[in-house]
């Protein structure tokens, strides 16, 4: 569609302080047309446009922004669930390396795993695939492209000419657009230094990000990742780190004054008992931060629960109920923070006229939600992925009035169960 009017919103939340107040942009009663997928004009009553959505009173905001996912990992929901990171690393990710994983089990797992993010209002995505082998990133990539979400695909490297060319043939195929981008990923560990320069140096010559789990668990530190960073060369700008847990306060400024993005992880580190990341000393060093929903670890895509945590988990272990992440900072995280912590903040993230119309209407109705008192704190504390009516990708639908649009979510399941069984049998479990 060319033109498409979203009309009656009870709530716009723009997330741009210069379209509406506030820090979170808000416009109360107003409508928003997009043209050609992109945020064309907002305010009152536009007129009749070719496509009408009737937001019906409800909340229009940008779609969430998954800075830090494993969509494969669908298949091992569940998995060792008393088990801490590296528990959980040998029984749920390494022995499932060791049995293989088939190229029509990776796609049913990123299938999966893509239309539960499009169903709680994700539409945009960085999937940090563990690339076991090419066809596993075959597998991966088709997946995506199908999903019709934006997604940045992260291809975790190893230091050997097939793997390169395979990195460098999927950063041919970015266009920009839906394949927003492609993150070369790595480990960093001194035991490590070689490959990791070598992946450092090929990040640099594509112009791609460079992509890292860093300082997940304290037990990591004995690995010296930062050091092995500052050796490759790689706290520069463009440097992406996940978890980034267990810093000093000399680390956090060094990413800060290089540019670096994070990823915070707050049900994934929960669940895996890795502790709470810095974000307020982040945040002072001047690290953009977006939330991540983490794969396997994470468990369900569910951006409002992520939301809830990162606030949860900064006041329980400060017993400050004003620390940082609010409310309102979280719901920025969750949209243009994870924007920025991919590098697409010029193209997604708010709704500022001339950026892509990626955008989810929430019904604002639900038991769990009304009555209004104060709604962008409530889509916080009490929001549920339920409420997500419709979901919109450079302005094409990919849920309207609360269903999938062409997909068979049955079939999805079905072929994802199949796929789990089998792994699990080659597991012997």
């Amino acid at each position: 569609m060319s033109r498409l009017l979203i009309r009656n919103a009870g709530l716009l939340l723009t997330l741009d302080p210069a379209v509406g107040s506030g820090p979170l942009g808000v416009v109360e009663g107003a409508d928003l047309l997009i043209e050609e997928g992109r945020i064309a004009h907002l305010g009152p009553a536009i007129g009749p446009e070719m496509e009408v959505i009737d937001a019906a009173g409800g909340i229009v905001m940008p779609g969430f922004v998954d800075a830090h996912d494993h969509l494969w990992q669908s298949l091992i929901r569940g998995c060792a669930p008393c088990g801490g990171l590296y528990e959980w690393l040998d029984e749920c990710v390494f022995a499932v390396a060791a049995a293989g994983v088939r190229a029509p089990e990776v796609y049913a797992a990123v299938r999966l795993s893509a239309l539960g993010l499009i169903d709680s209002g994700v539409t945009t995505a960085l999937d940090w695939s563990h690339a076991f082998d090419a066809a596993f990133a075959d597998a991966n990539l088709r997946a995506l492209d199908d999903s019709g979400l934006r997604y940045v695909f992260g291809y975790y490297g190893r230091d050997r000419p097939d793997v390169f060319d395979a990195v460098r043939a999927a950063h041919a195929q970015t266009d920009g657009d839906r394949f927003a981008a492609l993150h070369v990923c790595a480990h960093p560990t001194l035991e490590a230094q070689a490959e990791l320069d070598a992946l450092a140096n090929l990040a640099h010559d594509l112009g791609a990000p460079f992509d890292v789990h860093l300082l997940e668990n304290a037990a990591q530190r004995t690995e010296e990742p930062m050091r092995a960073l500052a050796n490759a060369g790689a706290i520069r700008p463009g440097l992406v780190a996940h978890h980034a847990i267990h810093l000093t306060d000399e680390e956090i400024a060094a990413l800060g004054a290089a540019g670096a993005r994070v990823s915070h992880n707050p049900m994934s580190n929960m669940r895996l008992a890795s502790g709470v990341c810095p974000v307020a000393r982040l945040r002072d060093a001047g690290v953009a931060i977006g939330l991540g929903l983490d794969g396997g670890a994470g468990d369900a895509p569910d951006a409002f629960a992520n939301m809830r945590a990162a606030v949860g988990l900064q006041r329980a272990v400060s017993q400050d109920a004003a620390a940082f992440p609010r409310p309102a900072d979280a719901l920025r995280m969750a949209t243009l923070g994870g924007a920025e912590a991919l590098g697409l903040e010029a193209q997604t993230g708010s709704l500022t006229p001339g950026k892509r119309a990626d955008l989810i209407v929430l019904d604002a109705g639900w038991m769990n939600f009304a009555p209004r008192w104060d709604w962008p704190s409530q889509l916080v504390f009490g929001g549920q992925p339920r409420m997500v009516r419709d979901v919109l990708v450079g302005g094409e639908a990919l849920k309207r009035n609360g269903e999938l649009v062409g997909a068979d979510v049955a079939q999805a399941v079905a072929d994802a169960e199949e796929a789990s069984r089998a792994l699990q049998e080659r597991l012997g479990r």
